[in-house]
């Protein structure tokens, strides 16, 4: 039965219809662009929305959806990378820690606050700890309030009853920031089209040409087009080196990929109230990470072979984390079929021969081609928009143009610009902090529209350019991760949904929650059920 969905701001211009796929390849093909984007995870997303707030023409095309890739299997944190401090790189220490506070501001919907919480286990550590501190705060401009606390043996326990604490003599408790990776790609993705961009996913950049790119189509449709750009931008984190591949002479490799793992517990498993920084046996931090109704834990940093999509974790993987956690909780042992669900990714970090996945450096770096494409690789999430300035500078200067300052350090995100808790009064608390974490100041549509699964899937098509179930499932409702039996009650009502916006006939429907059940079911297939 068709299904009738309702939104009074649909005229939004950062709105995302995937219904309109064929208008936006005729634009693509219509016209000449000042910058292409290939690449549709956080550093294509910033590009692409610095550029056109700048007055440039953009055209941003991505392989498969937005964040499909490293944007939306990260730890989920804007956080200041602390531990960079021990390493010297005290540069990307301060624009991580100073862009915390910049993305705070542009979307405070997708920066939660919560504490970091350090044990400690001598005064000699605790020392050492305050003054990485002190120099972490003064680099990232610190709010007085927000500065980090030193607490005794009782009141850790008091705090975090599950820690043991035999070896410790208490900890120290610095506040960062949560946030939802796949959400802040998307805020930022429309962003760039309210500012002009043209954006399309599920769009793969086949060809480089002289004169641009050209893309093609991955759902089948038959669209495509040869886009006409004056300077082309490579962003596709993972898949940089394939790229750049793509242009005669450069086939050579710069990155360097390691994988990271996170698993999730149901909260009433893993009952923590801050953000627990534990040590490994070898010595790295792992994290535990409450989240709503459930706790992650990660993450896992080895080399990794391939650019897979839905890279395998290893049963190595699985158990590093599970017996650190068991070693720094008091908890009984963490079987296979608690853990709700896991994901795994690579991250593109530039490739340092001798050094371990651990140590190699998360600083981005930006190389132009004889031919003229300009790829970024490396970087973090946290300094995404820093990153993104970077570049834009470069493309304007290459270009010759005169272009208008940047200003993204200071506009709102589609979903930040008011209280996002507003009219979520009457839901539980959980889904309350649930929509208000996913859709900031847009949550009141969803509740308006039903509240339900198929409220946000027909948003996720006419808002969000969602135009696979996985989209959805995966990136838009991050319901694949965060919900009871990895959100897989969700699939039947939301391909109904998705089907009936999108044409989709029984059978379309059946192979898109077949493909999402098959993901699930590969993510877990080294658990003992």
């Amino acid at each position: 039965m068709p299904v009738s969905f309702t939104y009074d701001d649909s005229m939004n211009s950062t709105f995302l219809d995937a219904r309109r796929r064929a208008p936006v390849f005729a634009e693509l093909e219509s016209r000449t662009f000042d910058l292409a984007v290939i690449g549709g995870g956080i550093t294509g997303a910033g590009i692409a929305r610095d550029a056109a707030m700048r007055g440039l023409s953009v055209a941003l095309v991505e392989a498969r959806d937005y964040a499909s890739g490293t944007s939306s299997r990260s730890s989920k944190m804007i956080h200041g990378g602390l531990r960079y401090l021990s390493q010297g790189d005290v540069a990307l220490v301060r624009e991580a820690a100073s862009e915390r506070q910049v993305v705070r501001r542009i979307a405070p919907h997708l920066t939660r606050l919560s504490p970091f919480l350090l044990p400690t286990t001598n005064m000699a550590m605790t020392a050492k700890l305050r003054t990485g501190l002190w120099t972490f705060e003064k680099l990232g401009g610190v709010p007085e309030a927000e500065k980090h606390e030193v607490i005794g043996l009782a009141e850790l326990q008091q705090r975090e009853p599950l820690m043991r604490t035999d070896r410790l003599n208490g900890a120290v408790l610095y506040p960062e920031f949560l946030t939802d990776d796949a959400r802040l790609v998307l805020a930022n993705i429309r962003s760039a089209q309210g500012a002009g961009a043209v954006v399309v996913n599920h769009a793969a950049a086949s060809e480089l040409t002289t004169d641009g790119l050209v893309a093609a189509s991955t759902l089948g449709d038959g669209l495509g087009a040869r886009i006409r750009a004056r300077l082309v931008v490579n962003a596709a984190g993972a898949w940089v080196d394939e790229i750049r591949g793509l242009e005669a002479g450069e086939s050579d490799a710069r990155l360097s990929l390691s994988r990271g793992i996170h698993l999730v517990l149901p909260r009433e498993r893993l009952p923590v109230n801050a953000t627990l920084i534990i040590r490994a046996p070898d010595k790295r931090s792992l994290f535990a990470v409450p989240r709503g109704a459930f706790t992650y834990i990660g993450t896992t940093d080895v080399f990794h072979d391939g650019t897979d999509y839905w890279p395998a974790p290893t049963r190595e993987d699985i158990d590093y984390l599970l017996r650190a956690t068991e070693a720094a909780l008091r908890i009984d042992p963490i079987r296979d079929a608690e853990i709700v669900s896991l994901w795994s990714g690579v991250r593109p970090l530039i490739a340092q021969p001798g050094k371990k996945a651990n140590e190699v450096s998360r600083k981005d770096e930006i190389w132009t081609s004889p031919g003229g494409l300009v790829s970024i690789a490396g970087g973090k999430l946290s300094a995404y928009r820093a990153m993104a300035e970077r570049v834009v500078d470069l493309v304007v200067e290459r270009l010759g143009r005169t272009a208008l300052s940047c200003s993204t350090a200071e506009a709102p995100l589609p979903g930040g610009s008011r209280n996002a808790g507003d009219g979520l009064g009457g839901l539980d608390p959980l889904a309350a902090e649930r929509l208000a974490g996913l859709y900031g100041d847009e949550a009141q549509a969803i509740v308006a529209a039903g509240g339900d699964v198929a409220a946000e899937a027909a948003r996720a098509v006419t808002h969000e350019g969602a135009a696979r179930l996985e989209d959805y499932w995966v990136r838009r409702s991050a319901r694949a991760w965060f919900d009871r039996d990895a959100g897989l009650a969700a699939l039947a009502p939301a391909a109904e949904t998705m089907g009936t916006l999108l044409g989709w006939d029984d059978a379309a429907k059946a192979a898109e929650i077949a493909h999402c059940r098959r993901i699930n079911d590969e993510s877990r297939k080294l658990l003992g059920e």
